[in-house]
């Protein structure tokens, strides 16, 4: 009797652990299903993150630059914002009181350079950047660092309050 109740103990013990490792099983095939969608989903993001992220470049020309004569200076005050898309998808604010002295000229219009400040575009690299104006029509930019001109997409109207 001792040795069939020990039997009967047995096989209920084996049967048990059967079902706990099936259980187990179970639960590690659906743990790892688990772990394959979410790195498949982070390889997603992080691709989309990359293809986003990936800003174009600032598109530009080689230009004629003739320097304006030291005098006499002639500094402008901006009399309004002026909010200027860039062709890279970015934007950048003029500030209203902001100030800007004429600097040369390019075949496209005169240059202003801040005053005081340090003004950038951006694209897939930030660039330095003076005002290029033609008329009352800020369109575009004059880059000192490389000498060349980059065109707004659409001109943008600008008023400085003292010229």
């Amino acid at each position: 009797m001792a040795r069939n109740s020990m039997t009967v103990a047995a096989v209920r013990g084996r049967r048990w652990l059967e079902g706990v490792a099936s259980l187990r099983n179970e639960a590690l095939g659906r743990r790892k299903e688990a772990c394959v969608r979410i790195a498949a989903c982070a390889f997603v993001c992080v691709a989309i993150g990359v293809i986003a992220g990936c800003a174009t470049a600032v598109v530009s020309e080689p230009v004629a630059y003739a320097p304006w004569p030291a005098s006499p200076v002639r500094v402008a005050t901006l009399a309004s914002a002026v909010h200027v898309p860039l062709a890279t998808g970015y934007a950048r604010e003029l500030a209203a009181g902001s100030r800007w002295r004429r600097v040369g000229r390019v075949p496209q219009g005169d240059v202003y350079r801040p005053v005081d400040t340090v003004f950038t575009i951006e694209g897939r690299q930030v660039h330095e950047a003076y005002l290029v104006v033609s008329g009352r029509s800020l369109v575009g930019f004059y880059l000192p660092g490389e000498a060349r001109y980059s065109a707004l997409p659409a001109p943008v109207t600008i008023s400085f309050g003292d010229l």
